[in-house]
């Protein structure tokens, strides 16, 4: 992968990213995601935002490298910290992190005025979407897109949101599943799913053989695996 060959996970991020947004690239790595979408037209000005240090030197090595300091600030910063008042940003992306981190980075932001509400949320956790979820619902934004794709043997969500004046909510099932992937049901989906019922069934398995009193828990599993039978139950192969 580099900033001319994106890898399919981040090129399906991208893909979200309006046209001529002022982009936020938070834990950029290697800035390949700002820097493509610059060499491709499609954005002009981004910011890409790393908190470590060696990732934050690689970002400005790939930034000089294609001379692209005057359209791509890196900044050494947590989270959304990166961001400032006169960048205009429309647009933050957060890809490649467990799902807790990036409600961590959103709500460290939104307390501390980072997000002014106008910008597109395009966020892609490796683990962990219900916490996503859960975060945009209580802050008031709307999803208006949904992806999920397998890479490498790895399946990734993309959830896309964008601030709304209307009363939002989601079903239980919806923040579990996605209301758009649960309506779409690709086959990437179901076989999500699918992995994840067998896994469940295991956990299920090994707590019944348990010598310790599980039924809590034992009805917790159950109800998850009811859940996702019930969402497979649909599809048809």
């Amino acid at each position: 992968m580099n900033e001319y060959q994106l890898s399919k996970r981040l090129a399906h991020v991208g893909s979200f990213v309006p046209e001529n947004a002022r982009l936020a690239d938070i834990g950029s790595d290697h800035a390949y995601l700002p820097a493509a979408l610059v060499l491709q037209g499609k954005i002009s000005f981004a910011v890409a935002g790393e908190v470590v240090e060696g990732p934050y030197n690689s970002a400005k090595k790939q930034v000089e490298k294609n001379h692209l300091s005057d359209k791509i600030i890196v900044r050494l910063a947590n989270g959304l910290d990166a961001v400032h008042l006169d960048d205009e940003i429309s647009a933050v992306t957060i890809a490649g992190m467990g799902g807790a981190l990036i409600s961590e980075i959103l709500e460290s932001g939104f307390q501390k005025g980072k997000l002014s509400g106008k910008e597109r949320l395009i966020l892609q956790p490796n683990v962990g979407e219900v916490a996503v979820r859960k975060w945009l619902v209580i802050h008031g934004y709307k999803i208006i897109a949904e992806d999920i794709l397998e890479e490498n043997k790895k399946l990734y969500e993309i959830i896309v949101a964008e601030k709304s004046n209307e009363s939002f909510s989601l079903s239980n099932r919806e923040i579990q599943f996605g209301s758009f992937l649960s309506k779409e049901k690709s086959e990437t989906f179901i076989k999500k799913w699918q992995q994840e019922l067998k896994q469940r069934e295991y956990v299920l398995t090994s707590l019944k053989k348990s010598a310790e009193n599980q039924s809590e828990k034992i009805a917790e599993v159950e109800k998850e695996i009811e859940e996702i039978k019930e969402v497979l139950s649909n599809h048809v192969g």
